[in-house]
C-alpha cells in the first residue's frame, strides 16, 4: 500500500494507483471527461489536472501514478486555474446550444462549466462545424461538433464491446470521432456509448427530442430478456415509458446494458398491444369484458375436463413470465388435475425433471476466469454480458474455448474476443467431440473415461490443446449454451461435461435461455409426474392449452408447424400483452408486460430479483398473476386467495431473505450418463434458438431493434429457409 496526502487526508491506496483512485476513496471530486472507471487512462481532456507538490506543472489525475509521501491539493488555485484553463479551450468550438440539445439537464460539460466555465469568451473567430453522420436505427450522431474527442466511446468499442467500429481520423480541430468507412454501428452492446459520452455528441436516436430528464421519473426494474437479469432505471413521463438505462449492479450487469435490454421499451407503446379481452366467434374477433372471458374459459375448461379428462387440458408458458405468474400456471394445471405443463418449448429433448439447470457459478466469476469452454452458444448475440466478461476475462490471459456448429458464427471474429482453441462440427457431431476432449483429459491425467463415452481412435491435436488448458490453472468453468441446452443429446452432453468438469476442478452449468429459466424450474413449470412435455401439446396432444406470454410459432422448436397442432385443440387461451397467435387462439386475454406489473425473476445464477410495475397497465391490461388466481377462484380450486404478488412468492419460493444474492446456487445439475437417453446421432438436427433480436415478444415487436443489422440479417437466413 502507499501513502499520500490528498488535500490534507490521509489516503491509503494499493501501488500502481493514480490520483483518481485515491481520490475517489477518499470522496473528493476531481472535475474530469476522458476518464471511466472501466476504460483505459487516455488522459487527453486534461480536465483532471491537479496541483502536486514539487512537480513543476499541473498533473493530469488520472494518469498520474501514486508515490510514497506524494502532497497533492485539488482545490488549490494552481489546479483551479489550470481546470478553468482546459474548459475556456474545450468550449472554444463548443456550439452554445444547451436550450436544444437532447443531452441538456445530464450533460457533464454542462454541469462543469457552470463551475469551471468563464462568463464570457475570449475566443471570437468562427467556430468548427462537423457534419453529422448515420450510423444506424440505435446512436445518433446528429449533433458531432459537441464532441470533446474524449474518445471514451472508442475505448468502449474497443476495451468492452470487443469491436472497434469508431475511431479518431484527422488531426488537430478537423478531428473527427467517425465509423470506417462510412459502415455503421452494429454492436450489441453500442447503446452504452450513449452513456458514457459526456456531452450530447451521441445521443439515443428511438428517445430523441422525445422528453426533457427533469420531466421523467425514475424506477428500477430488471430486465425480461435473457438470463443475466440486469437491471433498470426505466424513466417513464405521463404513464409512459419513455427510457431504459443501466442501473448499476457490479455482480451482475456492472454499468452496461445489452442493445435487447436498452431499446426493447419501444414495443411496450406499439399499436400491437393488446388492450381489452376477446373472443373469437364465427371466425371473428369481438372485444368483451373480463368477467365475460374468464366465464368463457372457465366454462370451457370445465367442459373439456369432463369430456376427455384433467390429462386433455395443457399449458405452454414462457421461461420470460415471472415467477408468479409461473407458479400460478403450475399450480392452476395441476388443482384442475393435469401435469401437462412447460416451458421448454425450443427443446428437442425432454427429460424428467430432478433438479434446476443453473450456471453453476457467478456472474462475476465469470470475468475472472482462467479458462472456459462454451459449448453450443453464439455467446455475443445470446447473452452480450455474459460474453462482454468473458471477453474481460480473455484480456487478461484466460484461455477461452468453443465447441460449436460449423454453421454457426463461432469464430474469433464473431466472438470479438480471442479464443485458445475451437471444436466445430454439424450439431450431431458434438457429443463425439466433447467425448474426444473428455478422452484427451482421461489420457493426460491417466484417468478411466466412465461407461457410455466412446473414446476416439485418434484424439486431435486441438483436442488435446484443449484439455491442457482445462486441466492448467484454478479458476474454470464449462458452459452449455442455449444450443446445448435445445440439443436432441442435451443430457448426454451435460452427463460428459460433468464428468470434465470433476476431472479438471472446473464448474459446470448453463448459460440458460432466458430471464428466468431458473425460476420455472424452481417453481415446477414443466412436468413433474409424467405429464405432456411441449412437444406432445405443440404436436396436438392437449384438447385444451393455455399460452402464456408465448407465441409458438417463433418461441418453439415446431416453428410454423405449431399452428398445425394447436388448430387440433378445441380451445386455445392465450394470455399475452400483444394481439398474438390469433390465428388459432380461441380467446386473447391482455396481460401486463413487466413494466406494468410487479414480479420476480431467478437469473442464471440463481438471484432472486423483484421488481415492482413502473406505469400502470394499458387499457383493460392486468397482471397475469391476477388473472390466474381469479380463474383459479372461477374454477373454484383451493389455493388461489392471494392478495398479492408477495403473497404468490412466498409460496412459490418460500422465504427469501433479504440481499441473498444466490438463495439456490447450491442446486444440483441434471442428467447423468446412466440417465441419459440421447437420440440416434443420424435423428439430431441443428437445434432451435432464437436470434438476438428474436428472443421474444417484447424484443421483436421494437422498431428500432428490428431495423439493426444483426435483425435484417436474421430475417434475410429466415427468408432463406421458408425459400428453401
Amino acid at each position: 500500500m502507499v501513502e499520500i496526502q490528498l488535500d490534507g487526508q490521509t489516503v491509503e491506496v494499493l501501488e500502481g494507483s493514480t490520483v483518481m483512485h485515491a481520490a475517489e476513496k477518499a470522496g473528493a471530486y476531481i472535475p474530469h471527461f476522458c476518464y471511466h472507471k472501466k476504460l483505459s487512462i487516455a488522459a487527453n481532456c486534461r480536465m483532471c489536472l491537479v496541483d502536486v507538490e514539487k512537480a513543476p506543472k499541473p498533473l493530469p489525475a488520472c494518469a498520474t501514478p501514486v508515490t510514497q509521501g506524494m502532497v497533492v491539493h485539488t482545490k488549490s488555485d494552481k489546479a483551479l486555474k489550470a481546470q478553468q484553463g482546459v474548459m475556456e479551450f474545450l468550449l472554444i468550438n463548443h456550439p452554445l446550444d444547451c436550450p436544444i440539445c437532447d443531452q441538456g439537464g445530464e450533460c457533464q460539460l454542462q454541469d462543469l462549466a457552470v463551475g469551471y466555465g468563464g462568463s464570457g469568451s475570449r475566443y471570437e473567430e468562427e467556430k468548427r462545424v462537423v457534419f453529422h453522420k448515420d450510423v444506424g436505427p440505435l446512436i445518433s450522431m446528429q449533433e458531432m461538433s459537441r464532441c470533446i474527442h474524449c474518445t471514451r466511446c472508442v475505448r468502449f468499442g474497443q476495451e468492452v464491446a470487443g469491436v472497434m467500429e469508431l475511431g479518431m481520423s484527422h488531426r488537430g480541430e478537423h478531428s473527427e470521432i467517425e465509423t470506417f468507412v462510412g459502415m455503421s454501428v452494429d454492436s450489441e452492446l453500442s447503446g452504452n456509448m450513449i452513456d458514457i459520452c459526456p456531452v450530447g455528441a451521441l445521443t439515443s436516436k428511438p428517445f430523441r427530442y422525445s422528453a426533457r430528464t427533469w420531466e421523467l421519473s425514475r424506477r428500477k426494474s430488471i430486465s425480461p430478456h435473457d438470463s443475466t437479469g440486469a437491471n433498470l432505471v426505466v424513466q417513464v413521463k405521463q404513464n409512459k415509458v419513455m427510457r431504459v438505462l443501466p442501473l448499476e449492479n457490479e455482480s451482475v450487469n456492472e454499468c452496461w446494458l445489452a442493445d435487447r435490454d436498452r431499446f426493447s421499451y419501444e414495443a411496450l407503446n406499439t399499436s400491437d398491444r393488446l388492450t381489452s379481452p376477446m373472443i373469437k366467434q364465427g371466425g371473428q374477433w369481438r372485444e368483451v369484458d373480463w368477467q365475460t372471458a374468464l366465464e368463457y374459459v372457465a366454462n370451457g375448461l370445465n367442459q373439456i375436463r369432463q369430456d376427455h379428462g384433467a390429462a386433455s387440458l395443457g399449458a405452454l408458458v414462457s421461461p420470460h413470465s415471472t415467477v408468479e405468474e409461473l407458479y400460478l400456471a403450475g399450480l392452476l394445471m395441476r388443482r384442475l388435475g393435469s401435469d401437462n405443463i412447460d416451458h421448454r418449448l425450443r427443446h428437442a429433448e425432454f427429460m424428467p425433471f430432478e433438479s434446476a439447470r443453473w450456471l453453476g457459478t457467478s456472474i462475476a466469476s465469470l470475468s475472472k476466469l482462467q479458462a472456459a469452454l462454451v459449448v453450443g452458444s453464439n455467446l455475443r448475440k445470446d447473452h452480450p454480458l455474459f460474453a462482454m466478461r468473458l471477453r474481460h476475462a480473455a484480456k487478461h490471459g484466460a484461455k477461452l474455448m468453443s465447441l460449436n456448429s460449423s454453421t454457426q458464427l463461432s469464430a474469433q471474429d464473431a466472438w470479438a474476443m480471442p479464443l485458445a482453441g475451437s471444436l466445430l462440427g454439424a450439431p450431431a457431431e458434438w457429443l463425439g467431440m466433447l467425448s474426444e476432449l473428455a478422452a484427451a483429459i482421461a489420457q493426460t491425467k491417466g484417468s478411466t473415461l466412465p461407461a457410455g463415452v466412446n473414446a476416439p481412435a485418434q484424439i486431435s491435436a486441438m483436442a488435446q490443446r484443449m484439455a491442457d488448458a482445462l486441466l492448467a490453472g484454478e479458476r474454470k468453468a464449462i458452459l452449455l449454451g442455449n444450443a446445448a441446452a435445445h440439443h436432441a443429446q442435451a443430457s448426454s452432453l451435460l452427463a460428459v461435461a460433468q464428468w470434465i468438469g470433476a476431472q479438471t476442478g472446473a464448474t459446470v452449468g448453463y448459460l440458460t435461455e432466458a430471464a428466468n429459466t431458473v425460476g420455472a424450474q424452481l417453481v415446477g413449470a414443466q412436468p413433474l409426474n409424467g405429464g405432456l412435455h411441449a412437444g406432445q401439446m405443440l404436436s396436438g396432444a392437449a384438447k385444451a392449452v393455455l399460452l402464456l406470454g408465448t407465441e409458438p410459432e417463433f418461441d418453439s422448436a415446431q416453428g410454423a408447424r405449431a399452428k398445425a397442432g394447436l388448430n387440433q385443440a378445441q380451445m386455445v387461451v392465450t394470455l399475452s400483452p400483444f394481439k398474438a397467435n390469433m390465428d388459432f387462439s380461441d380467446v386473447l386475454l391482455p396481460i401486463a408486460p413487466f413494466s406494468e406489473t410487479p414480479g420476480t425473476f431467478v437469473n442464471a445464477e440463481g438471484r432472486i430479483q423483484s421488481f415492482h410495475a413502473v406505469v400502470k397497465p394499458l387499457g383493460e391490461t392486468r397482471p397475469a398473476w391476477k388473472v390466474l388466481r381469479v380463474l383459479g377462484n372461477m374454477l373454484s380450486l383451493p389455493g388461489f386467495e392471494q392478495e398479492s404478488s408477495a403473497e404468490v412468492l412466498a409460496q412459490a419460493l418460500g422465504p427469501v431473505p433479504e440481499g441473498e444474492g444466490a438463495r439456490f446456487a447450491a442446486a444440483d445439475l441434471l442428467g447423468n450418463l446412466t440417465k441419459a437417453q440421447p437420440a440416434a446421432a443420424s435423428g439430431v438436427s441443428e437445434p432451435v434458438t432464437a436470434a438476438i433480436y428474436q428472443l421474444d415478444g417484447i424484443v421483436r415487436r421494437a422498431p428500432s431493434l428490428q431495423l439493426t443489422a444483426d435483425a435484417r440479417t436474421a430475417a434475410s437466413l429466415e427468408q432463406q429457409e421458408v425459400s428453401a
